[in-house]
């Protein structure tokens, strides 16, 4: 594990003028790495801190190291009342992962708050720190995520409102968590408060004793279509929501449920989880080929039935759909 920044520039940058292949690693929630390991170096990210400048006006510009732990960086926004990150309680990870897969759930993502985020350009070995605008963000993909092997997350601003309550509710779990309605805002620890409620109900909460939340959240992304696309391939009852200019996205939990998987779907190694269809889970004996082989399974009937290829989520290492 590397603790300091300059040590983290030096270690990767050794490695890439050697040749040596360079596994970065946050917490490792959203990784799947083949029985074949990794070759190479492996570098665990410790690095740590959180610097604030707030500003009537601006709000509150928060820097976070990216190796400080993403969930802890919510709670310490919500007590500061730093309003805008408040429903991504609960996830894994570290902060300089977050904006690699622009990390999203329950009506808010990353990319709504991000300032910037400053990298080192392992190809060009240099320090680069991007504006949002640069950062090619779209439904869980980023610049990051598409060029996974050139800049390395220093760390990440955000701009944050300043104000006790959250960013207006969208997501209708939430809402009907607080007994709220659409577009209402609520205390910042209420909201953080009923999300973590809701994830524990989806096994999506680290807990030891509920084998359910061994996974690596949703393992396939919601698929976009364009809109002949989702005229064509998807029944009338599928869900459908706005996803820009001519393009729909659709529920990948409807199309794995719809193509004949139940929750708890699989065997005494690797199964869908009893509480959310996403979820593919070691039930506790589990290798990596075990999962990819569920996953596949899915795929494959998945598009038999809709011609509609689902996409991972986690980032495969030595190992594919």
């Amino acid at each position: 594990m590397v603790q300091d920044e300059q040590t983290l520039i030096e270690t990767v940058s050794d490695c890439d003028q050697r040749g040596e292949p360079v596994l970065v690693m946050g917490g490792g929630s959203n990784l799947i790495i083949g029985d074949s390991g990794f070759d190479g170096t492996v570098v665990l990210i410790g690095t740590r801190g959180v610097h604030s400048e707030v500003d009537a006006c601006g709000g509150a510009f928060v820097t976070a190291a990216a190796g400080e732990p993403w969930d802890e960086f919510v709670a310490q926004a919500v007590l500061s009342e730093w309003s805008g990150v408040e429903a991504l309680s609960g996830i894994p990870g570290l902060v300089g992962a977050t904006p690699i897969q622009n990390v999203g759930a329950y009506g808010q993502q990353v990319s709504d708050v991000v300032a910037r985020v400053r990298t080192w350009d392992r190809v060009d070995a240099v320090q680069r720190t991007l504006a949002a605008g640069e950062c090619g963000f779209a439904y869980r993909t980023s610049r990051f995520r598409e060029d996974l092997d050139r800049y390395l997350i220093l760390d990440v601003t955000m701009q944050l409102s300043l104000s006790p309550t959250s960013r207006p509710l969208t997501y209708a779990d939430v809402v009907n968590r607080l007994g709220a309605e659409v577009g209402d805002r609520r205390g910042l620890a209420e909201v953080r408060d009923a999300v973590l409620a809701i994830r524990r109900t989806k096994g999506m909460v680290l807990d030891p004793t509920d084998p359910d939340t061994r996974s690596t959240g949703s393992f396939f992304t919601n698929p976009i279509l364009t809109d002949g696309q989702a005229d064509r391939l998807l029944p009338a009852t599928a869900p459908r929501y706005p996803a820009g200019v001519g393009q729909v996205k659709t529920s990948a939990a409807w199309l794995i449920e719809h193509a004949g998987f139940d929750r708890g779907y699989g065997n005494e190694r690797a199964a869908i989880s009893s509480k959310h269809t996403l979820a593919l889970t070691n039930r506790g004996s589990a290798n990596a080929d075990d999962v990819l082989d569920l996953a596949r399974e899915i795929r494959a009937r998945v598009l038999d039935q809709f011609e509609i290829t689902l996409e991972a989520e986690p980032i495969l290492v030595n190992c594919s759909l």
